[in-house]
């Protein structure tokens, strides 16, 4: 049993389970009845998202042509997030996420491309310091 951390509407791996949309946003253009057929998310989980501050200084950091203002955008990004998830409704579900992976399979996911710019690879870590079993 494991989480799957995952790009939201890419195909889904075998045994995937139930696939969380980490998301501020439902998906642009997609009505709401394809969301978990078109492989975006069966649950949509905005809580685990950036603030919209917070999302729009991670997305400046995609098209940032002066690589070490991106750099230390992306690491302000990841300071600001962390305190984000660790108010106490965050990391509560957090910690339930953790619990949950020794027993289910389950994904979480967001849509950037790359996942070393994405708040998803900070969802990771968080939940492997809670002792979670992430899919590598």
């Amino acid at each position: 049993m494991s989480i799957r951390i995952v790009r939201l509407g890419t195909p889904r791996t075998e045994d995937e389970g139930v696939r969380i949309g980490t998301v501020r946003r439902p998906p642009r253009g997609v009505p709401k009845a394809q969301f978990a057929s078109g492989n975006w998310y069966d649950v949509w989980y905005p809580n685990l998202s950036p603030s919209i501050e917070n999302m729009k200084l991670a997305l400046s950091t995609h098209d940032e042509p002066d690589a070490a203002k991106a750099t230390k955008d992306w690491a302000l990004f990841t300071r600001l997030f962390r305190r984000e998830m660790a108010e106490p409704d965050a990391a509560r579900t957090l910690d339930v996420l953790a619990a949950l992976s020794h027993g289910a399979n389950f994904s979480v996911g967001c849509y950037c491309a790359d996942e070393a710019r994405c708040h998803r690879s900070i969802l990771r870590a968080l939940l492997v310091e809670r002792g979670a079993d992430v899919a590598s």
